[in-house]
């Protein structure tokens, strides 16, 4: 369906008022046909491969947002889970590949590269171990990679075995990166019922359904929710959600416009739309404001996961009418650090990981750039990640840990990370243990809802 006049006033005017841009193209590449039992030749074949295909990326993208008006603000690649293609390889050979992908990423000019990943939901295997055992070295010596682990899903259950050594692997890189506020963490997602098609780091990895390269887009429109909101402060619910549905039709519009011009001149198949609102600390680009608008007084008080089941649901709708071609996470993002709105609750006392871990029970993913009181010790984090990765078991939704336990900081303090990732407050774990029921170890079983055949 071509794009009307009014159509394109109203696309400037999201840019230029509303902070409306497209969060990110990201090119897709497999790397399953760059196995080779020598080591150095599949660094060889890999760095090649990623260069060839993404060569024109930053380029193509910076020419098109250009000359269309709307900002893409990443460019970004994911990749094959390079778990699959490791074998017998050792701890320092993974921690090569990752430098490998870091050199690649900075010669094509890229922010992130991700797909550093290994998908352990039901067992581990030998590359997977590998990897593992490599991740915190790999992701304190590398700036651009980003690692995503899934340890659980609907059809599986929970490897509570992959759960411990996650909470390890997540102190142990906070730990090597003490001295940039444990900023290493930041590139590290824990996933239960992850998709292979997600545009959005660090979680993005290339799946084993995808083709051979694709481009997929994830946009941002926090800015342009809250402003059509704030044109009715006396419509009723179903009214908000109408409001709500009919932006987020027209940010898809615009969005998947510019994916496929990218796609057609880089000479790819364009993948998906993921319709995720992505907040940034710019001001009123904030998911927390939206439900602000909707009626809270601040994030995190009574109403505040209706109000939120209210916005990822208009979102998807308006979404699902723009494009055919929706996927990814799709919904709405809640990451502390990168929301002035979530960062205010939690100072207010408004917002608690309690209460931030029962939203994510009808939004997009789950808990999100929260920076955790640094004394946090590893059975905890893995509760933190068991807790969410039986949020999306029960609920067959996607769900996901990205928590930064800051060494040195405590309940109270801030802290912050620079740039896209902006800053946090520290919050607080329980003081009670969950030792044993992370030491059991062994699966948590499939729930009955995985009897869909």
């Amino acid at each position: 369906m071509p794009i009307g006049f009014t159509e394109i006033q109203e696309t400037i005017r999201m840019v230029e008022m509303e902070h409306l841009d497209i969060r990110t193209v990201t090119m897709g590449i497999s790397l399953r046909d760059c196995m080779d039992s020598d080591f150095d030749k599949l660094k060889e074949n890999v760095y090649k491969k990623i260069t060839h295909y993404a060569k024109e990326l930053q380029t193509t993208a910076d020419q098109v947002a250009e000359e269309y008006g709307v900002p893409i603000i990443n460019k970004r690649i994911a990749i094959s889970p390079v778990a699959e293609l490791l074998g017998n390889a050792s701890k320092q050979q993974v921690i090569e590949l990752a430098k490998i992908l870091d050199d690649a990423a900075k010669c094509l000019d890229v922010d992130f590269i991700g797909g550093f990943s290994a998908l352990v939901h039901k067992g581990i295997t030998k590359g997977d171990q590998a990897l593992l055992s490599a991740l915190p070295e790999a992701l304190s010596f590398t700036e651009r990679v980003c690692a995503s682990i899934s340890v659980a899903t609907t059809k599986t259950g929970i490897n509570m075995d992959a759960v411990a050594s996650m909470g390890s692997i997540i102190k142990r890189t906070a730990e090597l990166t003490k001295d940039h506020n444990s900023i290493g963490c930041a590139k590290l997602v824990v996933f239960c019922n992850p998709v292979e098609d997600n545009p959005f780091m660090a979680g993005a990895f290339h799946g084993t359904g995808e083709g051979e390269v694709v481009l997929s887009v994830g946009v941002s429109g926090p800015g342009v929710v809250l402003n059509a909101l704030k044109k009715f402060p006396n419509a009723d619910l179903g009214e908000i959600a109408d409001v709500i549905k009919n932006t987020a039709f027209k940010i898809t519009r615009a969005g998947e416009l510019i994916g496929r011009v990218v796609a057609q001149r880089l000479n790819v198949p364009f993948g998906i739309m993921d319709l995720s609102l992505a907040p940034t600390n710019a001001m009123n680009d904030s998911v927390a404001e939206i439900l602000e608008e909707i009626g809270l007084e601040r994030v995190g008080t009574h109403g505040t996961i209706a109000a939120l089941a209210l916005m990822n649901d208009a979102v998807k709708k308006g979404g699902a009418m723009a494009s055919s071609y929706v996927g990814g996470l799709s919904g709405a993002f809640i990451p502390v650090s990168e929301d002035n709105g979530m960062i205010r609750g939690i100072e207010d006392g408004a917002l608690e990981l309690s209460k931030l871990e029962a939203m994510t029970c009808v939004c997009s993913v789950g808990l999100d750039m929260i920076a955790l009181d640094g004394s946090a010790s590893e059975e905890t984090i893995a509760a933190i990640i068991a807790d969410e990765a039986a949020i999306g078991m029960i609920n067959r939704k996607t769900t996901a840990v990205r928590v930064i336990p800051v060494i040195g900081k405590k309940q109270g303090e801030s802290v912050e990370f620079g740039g896209l990732l902006g800053r946090a407050p520290i919050i607080g774990v329980s003081s009670f243990s969950s030792e044993k029921i992370i030491q059991r170890g062994g699966r948590i079983p499939a729930p009955i809802q995985s009897l869909t055949n």
